[in-house]
């Protein structure tokens, strides 16, 4: 019987960019939560490994090793064929490929190498709202959120990672307070929020301006923000129905989704 896993969104309520590295890797602090939206893998034991794909962004998705999928079967040691069905558009800024990869690793081992496969695999690795810094590699728990739900908002643009950390003009930024606070309710997150930051949206919106028009669709949102480095924009709502339903139908050529966010 094939074992199935789901990869979740990931989202990056906020993403302060505080250093670089000599080798060039970017530090990071980011308050991440995932939502119950995502892909879908399904795997069946077999002598080789394969990828089959489908779902509305299974276009242009690689079947071979250029996919981390298949990385991480054989960082992991498992054959056979994984199905893979893709709901999250590509370079999105949610984290679609490293989810994946991760949802592998927690099937079948090797999580302890994840952040061979990349930056973002180790926090992907639990769907529980966690702080990310260094270059991803010091993760801790964050505990005590509030129910929201989140809508995601693509307008169908894939924004190169590598162009928007380039158009990044500080690369030394204050990062959140050391201690994060105790957020009672909604409105309490929400505000500590709006001080945040993330330093990738400037360079993100140079780079695609339709993430401006994304970010005013969505200002009946407690939180409008971009998360990663784009174009994927969120809301943060107690109810995102009525906003999900409106530019759905204002934009039906954008890729809209609503889900709530994994406590």
């Amino acid at each position: 019987m094939a074992i199935e896993s789901f990869a979740s969104a990931k989202v990056n309520l906020s993403l302060h960019v505080t250093g670089q590295r000599n080798d060039g890797y970017h530090l990071l602090d980011s308050l991440v939560v995932f939502a119950n939206i995502g892909d879908r893998l399904s795997f069946d034991s077999a002598p080789t490994l394969s990828i089959e794909t489908s779902g509305p962004f299974a276009q242009g998705v690689p079947v071979d090793a250029g996919n981390l999928v298949w990385r991480a079967a054989e960082l992991a040691g498992w054959t056979g064929r994984i199905r893979l069905e893709k709901n999250l558009p590509h370079g999105a800024g949610i984290g679609g490929g490293s989810a994946d990869a991760a949802a592998v690793l927690r099937q079948f081992g090797g999580a302890a190498r994840a952040a061979e496969l990349g930056a973002d695999v180790p926090v992907c690795l639990n769907n529980a709202p966690q702080r990310m810094r260094g270059i991803g590699d010091q993760l801790d728990p964050v505990r005590g959120l509030p129910q929201f739900e989140l809508l995601l908002v693509n307008p169908h643009i894939e924004v190169p990672t590598g162009a928007v950390f380039a158009g990044l003009r500080e690369k030394t930024n204050a990062p959140m307070e050391r201690i994060l606070p105790q957020f009672d309710n909604l409105a309490t997150l929400c505000r500590w929020l709006a001080r945040q930051r993330n330093d990738l949206e400037a360079p993100a919106r140079t780079i695609a301006p339709q993430i401006d028009d994304v970010l005013a669709a969505m200002d009946d949102a407690l939180l409008a923000r971009m998360s990663g480095s784009g174009a994927t924009c969120f809301g943060i709502y107690e109810n995102a129905a009525h906003a999900e339903a409106r530019i759905r139908t204002a934009r039906p050529d954008w890729w809209v989704m609503r889900g709530r966010c994994l406590n």
